[in-house]
C-alpha cells in the first residue's frame, strides 16, 4: 500500500478516462476516490463514467462521490457544443462500457476532500482535471484544507500559449474562473500543468493500436475512447498530428515532478474586470505578489515528452493486459 493518497476530481470525458488508468496503474499512490465535475459531460454522467471505467479496469474498491453541477457563479450548466465534438456526447467517444455494479457515494465531493485531507495531510494529492469548483467550495467550507492537502496538481490555464476557448483562457479555467482565482491565491500548494506542456505529449493510433492487439476487452475500449479523441483533433483540426494526452500529464506531474520544468510563480484568475471580457479566466502571474518571498505555486513550461510517454505506455498497456 502507498504512502501517498491521490484523489481525482474529473468531468469524465476521454483524457480523463487515461487519467483514471494512469491513476489505478501507479505503484507510486493509492487511489482513493474520484469526485465528479462537470465540463465535458454533465456531473452525473461524469461520475456514471468514471464508475464504468474503474468497473472496466478492475479497480471497484475506488468510490466515485457526486460534486457541484455548475459554477460557483451561476445556477445551472450545459455542456459546450465543441466538448460533444471532442469527447462525444457520452463523454467517452461514444463507446459504450459495460455499467458499473458500484453506486456513487453518499457522502458528498467536497465533505470527502475535507475528510481526506484531515486524515491523510500532507500524503494527499489532489489532481483536478476540470473546474476548480469541488475544491473551491471544501477550501470555503473548512478552510484549513489549504494548508493540509499536500500538494494539488491541476490540468488547466495556458501561460506561454494561447488558450483554447479564448486566446487567453483555456477550458477548464473558462468553466468556473472566480473559484480558480480564489484556489489560486489560497495557501494551497499547487502545480499548474496547461496548455504550455499538454499540447507537447501527443498520443497515435500507433499507440492504441498497441492496446488494440492486446485481444482484451479493457484494450479495445480504451483504443476505441482514444480513436474518437484521435479523429475529432484531425478533423476539427485542433492537432493532424494525435491527440494531446492533458489529464494523464497532470497525474503523471503529480507523481513524478521531474517530468515537467516548472518555474515559481504566485499567479491569479482574471474574471473581474467587466472592460475586459475576452481577458476572463487568464492564468496570469499575481503582480500584487510578484515579490513575496514564497510562492505557493509551480507552473510547467516545458517537458520530457519522450520519458513520460513512453512510461504511460507502459503503464497503461501493462494494465489493459490484465483486463
Amino acid at each position: 500500500m502507498a504512502t501517498k493518497k491521490m484523489i481525482l476530481d474529473l468531468d469524465t470525458g476521454v483524457d480523463d478516462a487515461l487519467a483514471i488508468a494512469f491513476a489505478v496503474a501507479s505503484p507510486e499512490v493509492d487511489l482513493i476516490g474520484i469526485v465528479s465535475s462537470y465540463g465535458n459531460v454533465l456531473v452525473d454522467k461524469s461520475a456514471e463514467n468514471s464508475l464504468d471505467l474503474l468497473e472496466l479496469l478492475g479497480a471497484t474498491d475506488v468510490p466515485v462521490f457526486l460534486g457541484e453541477s455548475h459554477s460557483s457563479t451561476t445556477d445551472h450548466f450545459d455542456v459546450m457544443e465543441i466538448s460533444q465534438k471532442i469527447h462525444g456526447v457520452n463523454g467517452i467517444g461514444e463507446v459504450k462500457v459495460p455499467k458499473a455494479k458500484r453506486a456513487v457515494e453518499s457522502e458528498g465531493a467536497v465533505d470527502f476532500i475535507i475528510d481526506a485531507a484531515h486524515k491523510y495531510g500532507d500524503n494527499l494529492i489532489l489532481v483536478p482535471t476540470g473546474p476548480q469548483t469541488n475544491l473551491d467550495a471544501a477550501i470555503t467550507k473548512d478552510p484549513e484544507i489549504a494548508k493540509l492537502i499536500g500538494n494539488m496538481t491541476f490540468m488547466g490555464g495556458a501561460l506561454t500559449v494561447p488558450g483554447n476557448v479564448t486566446a487567453f483562457t483555456e477550458a477548464n479555467i473558462n468553466q468556473d474562473p472566480a473559484a480558480a482565482d480564489r484556489v489560486f491565491r489560497s495557501p494551497l500548494k499547487s502545480t499548474m500543468v496547461g496548455l504550455d506542456v499538454t499540447l507537447r505529449t501527443l498520443l497515435t493510433k500507433k499507440e492504441t493500436q498497441q492496446w488494440r492487439d492486446l485481444g482484451t476487452v479493457a484494450g479495445e475500449k480504451y483504443a476505441d475512447i482514444t480513436d474518437y479523441y484521435i479523429d475529432a483533433y484531425y478533423n476539427l483540426d485542433i492537432d493532424k498530428n494525435g491527440c494531446a494526452i492533458h489529464d494523464p500529464l497532470a497525474v503523471g506531474v503529480a507523481i513524478d515532478p521531474s517530468y515537467a520544468k516548472l518555474i515559481d510563480l504566485n499567479m491569479k484568475v482574471t474574471h473581474d474586470d467587466p472592460a475586459n471580457p475576452a481577458d476572463v479566466g487568464r492564468t496570469i502571474g499575481d503582480t500584487a505578489r510578484l515579490n513575496d518571498p514564497t510562492t505557493n505555486m509551480k507552473v510547467a513550461v516545458d517537458v520530457d515528452k519522450e520519458r513520460y510517454l513512453a512510461h504511460f505506455m507502459d503503464l497503461l498497456t501493462n494494465l489493459f493486459a490484465k483486463h
